[in-house]
């Protein structure tokens, strides 16, 4: 799973559909799949999504099953962060992350029930701060959908 998330992350966006066939079957199977009204992915910051030519995160959203939830984009990054895996704590990553994001102007989600859609999860900082900044912005819940959570050793 690391390797095909790397390789998505890296270029092989022909992996959408293997990785979204996962991310559905999560999604099916989590206990907020009926609540969502929007799926939310974790925006990159322009230079970066410029740099790699897509953002991982919205293509994954787009592979997503649901019978209302719509995607929104209206939750963006405004500062260039260094890369999260240079992070040696869970402590730096959230600074690195802190005041990173926000909502474009004139969009509320005031009432409405997300779900932030990421590729994998490490020490939860960045979908962490997205949640905050969502909440702010009047998210009555936020939900997370990742491909992977870094760390986990199964038998």
């Amino acid at each position: 799973m690391q390797q095909m998330i790397l390789c998505f992350k890296n270029g092989r966006t022909e992996l959408d559909s293997t990785l979204g066939f996962l991310a559905n079957s999560a999604l099916q199977g989590s206990s907020f799949v009926n609540a969502i009204e929007l799926f939310v992915p974790v925006p990159l910051h322009w230079s970066r999504r410029l740099v790699r030519g897509y953002n991982q995160s919205l293509i994954l959203a787009k592979q997503l099953k649901h019978p209302t939830a719509k995607i929104n984009t209206n939750l963006v990054r405004i500062r260039r962060t260094k890369s999260q895996p240079t992070m040696a704590s869970a402590a730096a990553r959230a600074r690195n992350v802190a005041g990173a994001f926000a909502v474009r102007k004139g969009h509320n989600f005031a009432g409405r029930k997300i779900c932030l859609v990421d590729d994998i999860k490490t020490t939860g900082a960045t979908l962490n701060e997205c949640a905050k900044t969502l909440k702010q912005a009047g998210a009555s819940e936020v939900f997370a959908l990742v491909l992977a959570v870094a760390g986990q050793i199964t038998s």
